[in-house]
């Protein structure tokens, strides 16, 4: 589950959030990433030293660089925390329809 919301924080940052959303439309390399952002290479390897922690990113080495992939366990764990949220208000509104229907 998310743990200590770290994902949550770490997504609350705009940049990381634009690397998170680059990264989701396919591997990266830090390169790469820095080329689509307004911020040094330096501060791209941060972001996703904050992304990697937090379990949404993950590296894979590939020659003299990492390419970096969506972590689908951390992105599952995040879901399955948001879904919970999703099913309850999903509950709430057919009450509320339902009770608008009957009346």
């Amino acid at each position: 589950m998310v743990k200590d919301n770290a994902q949550l924080a770490a997504l609350g940052d705009p940049t990381r959030r634009r690397i998170f959303e680059l990264v989701g439309t396919r591997p990266r390399t830090v390169a790469e990433i820095t080329r689509e952002l307004t911020v040094s290479q330096s501060a791209v390897s941060q972001h996703l030293k904050v992304l990697r922690v937090s379990r949404l990113v993950r590296a894979e080495p590939k020659g003299a660089s990492n390419v970096y992939h969506i972590d689908p366990v951390g992105l599952g764990q995040m879901r399955a925390w948001l879904d919970r949220f999703w099913s309850n208000t999903l509950a709430a509104y057919k009450v509320a329809v339902e009770k608008s229907r009957a009346d």
